[in-house]
């Protein structure tokens, strides 16, 4: 009885741990067939299609409508949370009908949304005019910072040189 209880409860929070950010009613309303690289080319072709999209955060500007956050897109996992930083298909808007304190939601974070695509907009980056898919939306999670792991200058060996014999003589050795 015990041992079912224990594999109970080892399901369960492992399934929790598995779960997505965004919530299951939200997902359902999601056309996972769309990607960003079909909704980039023709964004009015997918308009008021329910899209997933994740990235790094670019820009916020707040205005008096709303919030909109300027978003280089990147991979997914299966929690939505956006992997592999360094490869984007492009940029797009997503605008959020509350406020959003630039503070908090800053260059570097990064996002996963829920939004209903409608169409597209037109940003000058640099000297250039770069049309982007235009998202409203509705459900964001923003993802905690990683914080760099820190690791001991040397690899740690559970053992010491107690064996050695001048161990406590050289200088290598002394803490």
């Amino acid at each position: 009885m015990m041992a079912r209880l224990t594999l109970f409860i080892a399901a369960i929070v492992f399934a929790c741990g598995c779960a997505h950010v965004i919530s299951k009613d939200i997902l359902e309303k999601v056309n996972m067939d769309i990607t960003f690289t079909e909704l980039r080319k023709d964004p009015r072709a997918y308009r008021d299609k329910v899209v997933l999209l994740g990235g790094v955060i670019v820009k916020t500007v707040n205005k008096d409508n709303g919030t909109l956050l300027e978003i280089y897109q990147t991979e997914i996992n299966r929690r939505g949370k956006p992997i592999k930083l360094d490869i984007s298909q492009g940029r797009f808007l997503a605008h959020w009908k509350g406020f959003l304190d630039s503070e908090i939601y800053q260059k570097g974070r990064k996002v996963t949304i829920v939004g209903v695509a409608k169409g597209e907009e037109t940003i000058r980056l640099g000297e250039i005019d770069y049309r982007c898919p235009y998202i409203i939306v509705n459900d964001i999670h923003l993802w905690e910072k990683e914080q760099p792991q820190e690791y001991a200058p040397y690899p740690y060996y559970p053992w010491r040189l107690w064996w050695y014999p001048w161990y406590h003589y050289h200088p290598a050795y002394r803490w």
